[in-house]
């Protein structure tokens, strides 16, 4: 009988030890609100609607981690995409359609195979005023900004004050379409390049000033119609904010040269995004928000411009409630929406928008 207790007692002892080498965390967001915008089709006609995901992209997901020993731990994320008004699975209805990727880390770094955010990001987050939201953000502008890439490895080091991370895609999962389906761009023998993507980037965040740094590139994909794997979509993005008080004031430059999808020997795509921004803690619970976002097109007059107001009121550590306003200035029948280029506009149209959301966080 002996035994038997002194059994028990090791189990018991040794459960601890046991939960503290591994943990599996369940998260989420769930995010939804109203939205009123005028000339929301080519009549002109205004629009009343409800939106997920507005602040932040509504999700739930699977975040592990388990200690192998001296130093070295493999982590591991599943997150799945949803939109909270219908139910649906987002990210083109793929299970984990926002990051699915396992790993490696040590204290020299952290390495991961599998769906990823790319760098720009992962790096530009905590650059752009209205955090890269999925409405009324420069995401309007580039959606690439908040881009993910399929059959990526990546590597991340954090040293200090600076990041460094790099990333590679073997394919980075392009749409193809035929025959009445579609799939997803993956690995072609004897042609490395495409549907290839890697970049890289540094950043610096210490004491109240932080600045970041990075390059992206994309090659065309063999099986779409007008692309091939010699052409490519190049970015260059830097940023900076600065902390003072209350105050933050934050600034952004994108760069982008592309032939993706354009017929050989025609001009390249040219564009530059710029963007400002201040953010001020005005309570604990109340925090406001301006941004400015310009658009110059680098071929043609097609300037667009973009102005955003935010105001966020924290209910509690995990539910929060906005009130956005935006405002899209288009120039030479340019056609950017509150919500992206082309997205309920009608060419030359200026647009107002009005937004108001729910956003809870487990």
């Amino acid at each position: 009988m002996k035994s038997k207790y002194y059994a028990a007692a090791l189990l018991a002892m040794s459960a601890p030890f046991a939960a503290a080498q591994s943990s599996v965390t369940l998260y989420g967001v769930a995010d939804i609100g109203l939205e009123f915008i005028n000339h929301a089709n080519a009549g002109g006609n205004s629009l009343t609607r409800m939106n997920s995901g507005n602040v932040s992209g509504s999700r739930w997901g699977l975040r592990g981690v388990e200690d192998l020993g001296g130093g070295t731990r493999a982590v591991y994320t599943l997150e799945s995409g949803f939109d909270l008004d219908s139910g649906v699975s987002g990210q083109g209805g793929r299970l984990f359609g926002r990051q699915a990727f396992v790993g490696l880390q040590n204290p020299w770094g952290l390495i991961t195979l599998g769906r990823q955010n790319n760098v720009l990001y992962d790096l530009l987050i905590n650059y752009e005023p209205m955090v890269i939201a999925p409405r009324y953000s420069a995401l309007a502008m580039d959606p690439n900004i908040a881009g993910r890439y399929d059959n990526m490895a990546k590597y991340t080091g954090k040293f200090g004050p600076v990041t460094a991370t790099a990333q590679y895609s073997f394919a980075r999962g392009t749409t193809i379409a035929g025959a009445g389906t579609s799939s997803f761009g993956t690995e072609v023998p004897g042609d490395v390049k495409s549907d290839r993507a890697f970049g890289a980037g540094l950043e610096y965040a210490g004491g109240p000033f932080g600045a970041t740094v990075m390059y992206d590139q994309q090659q065309g994909t063999r099986g779409i119609a007008g692309q091939n794997s010699a052409q490519a979509d190049r970015r260059i993005a830097a940023a900076a904010n600065f902390t003072f008080g209350n105050s933050t004031v934050l600034a952004g430059y994108r760069w982008f040269n592309g032939d993706i999808g354009i017929t050989p020997g025609t001009q390249q795509r040219r564009n530059d995004i710029y963007w400002l921004g201040y953010r001020f803690q005005a309570t604990p619970a109340l925090t406001l928000t301006g941004a400015g976002y310009y658009f110059n097109n680098r071929r043609n007059g097609q300037d667009p411009w973009m102005l955003v107001a935010s105001a966020n009121y924290a209910l509690s550590k995990r539910t929060d409630a906005f009130l956005n306003v935006g405002y899209v200035r288009n120039k030479d029948n340019s056609n950017l929406g509150l919500n992206g280029f082309g997205s309920t506009i009608t060419p030359g149209q200026n647009q107002t928008g009005v937004m108001a959301s729910i956003r809870h966080k487990f």
